[in-house]
């Protein structure tokens, strides 16, 4: 046990935050099987993908331009993180 956790995990850190990032981009993009599966009960629940969809479907452009907009930000965020925490294990191994 200890040789995983001081060997082994901080050897794989790297890739096991990229998967967890690809994991929730795959997630945030997602809109069949949460709409089929029940992403969206009214009053209870709402997905954001769902929430575009819907606002589409009212002809509310305004306000899926906006949710789209926030889900891209959120997603650019969260891959430029991964993507500079990576460099820098790059660099501390000598990759």
């Amino acid at each position: 046990m200890t040789t995983i956790i001081k060997v082994a995990l901080p050897n794989i850190k790297p890739a096991l935050l990229t998967a967890f990032v690809v994991t929730f981009a795959h997630t945030v993009g997602e809109f069949g099987v949460v709409l089929m599966v029940g992403g969206s009960i009214p009053g209870e629940t709402k997905v954001a993908s769902v929430a575009i969809y819907e606002m589409v479907e009212v002809m509310d452009y305004k306000s899926a331009h906006i949710y789209s907009g926030i889900m891209i930000l959120i997603s650019f965020v969260v891959l430029l993180s991964v993507y500079i925490f990576n460099g820098k294990q790059n660099k501390k191994f000598g990759v």
